[in-house]
């Protein structure tokens, strides 16, 4: 049974000239593996971005159900992060 499956694809210019790059550099051995690696780092931010979710901003969003009185005003926030650039 035949573990790949052949697609084509149209890529804007500056994409495929990237690839074809990637591959002329000795980077990679052939333009599906540049592809097929975009597709893993693809997967892996998505991966990143859930955990995130559910590790930090579920709870967070949780907390501030329970208990209202910690949230914080647009101005408050701003101000916050006025001192952070400043730093």
């Amino acid at each position: 049974m035949r573990t790949t499956q052949q697609f084509s694809v149209t890529l804007p210019k500056e994409m495929a000239e990237l690839v074809r790059a990637k591959v002329a550099s000795g980077e990679y051995a052939s333009e599906s593996e540049v592809i097929r690696d975009g597709l893993r780092s693809l997967v892996a931010r998505d991966r990143a971005i859930e955990s995130w979710l559910r590790s930090e901003v579920v709870p967070a969003a949780e907390a501030l159900a329970n208990d209202p009185e910690r949230a914080l005003s647009a101005a408050q926030v701003r101000e916050h992060l006025a001192r952070k650039r400043a730093r």
